[in-house]
């Protein structure tokens, strides 16, 4: 049997899936995994990268939701950080500020070359079609001789990430269909939680 471990990029899966599959949002990334899987594999480790947004006390709530329920399932989430950044208009002189995450994309080089070189995996599902990932692609590929097969969320394809990968697909809207959690989930601590009516 394959060793498999998946590396997922939880805002690059949102913004795909926001895009195209607004609907299909509340996505179990785990049993995800194990659909994405062949008869021959067995999965060993399922890592899920994000950050914590901040400044929208709406959305931080949805968010924490969601990540309670993915907290309740096997998968481990490995946080970035989500930082403030002012920006202005050249031509007008408006400034304003934007958010932007960070650390994901180390994060999940270590994890993906860490793991490789512990010999965790035989293969690396990466769900992700950001092209700053191609490096750990490579190093996983050369210097471990692992398998890296990426999947990429709706509307985040990428040539260039294809062509380092193993192999590829593009996420369809079946396998993330067949992949939601349930309406309303009990957590181990008892509590329940249900999907949020704004997601």
């Amino acid at each position: 049997m394959e060793k498999v471990a998946v590396f997922i990029d939880g805002f690059n899966l949102y913004f795909g899936l926001n895009s195209k599959c607004p609907t299909l949002k509340w996505l179990d990334v785990y049993l995800l995994s194990e659909n994405l899987l062949k008869p021959n594999q067995t999965l060993v480790a399922v890592n899920y990268f994000t950050a914590r947004i901040g400044n929208n006390p709406s959305k931080e709530q949805r968010q924490s939701i969601y990540l309670s329920a993915i907290k309740n399932t096997q998968a481990s989430i490995i946080y970035g950080h989500y930082k403030s950044k002012p920006k202005s208009c050249k031509r007008c002189g408006h400034t304003w500020t934007t958010n932007e995450e960070k650390m994901t994309d180390v994060n999940i080089a270590m994890e993906m070359v860490k793991g490789a070189y512990k010999d965790i995996y035989d293969v690396a599902i990466l769900i992700s079609g950001d092209s700053d990932l191609i490096p750990p692609i490579k190093s996983v590929q050369q210097l471990f001789s692992k398998k890296v097969f990426v999947v990429f969320p709706p509307n985040r394809h990428n040539n260039s990430v294809k062509n380092a990968a193993d192999f590829s697909m593009n996420l369809g809207r079946g396998k993330i269909s067949q992949s939601q959690f349930p309406l309303k989930i009990t957590l181990q601590n008892g509590h329940n939680i249900k999907k949020p009516s704004v997601w």
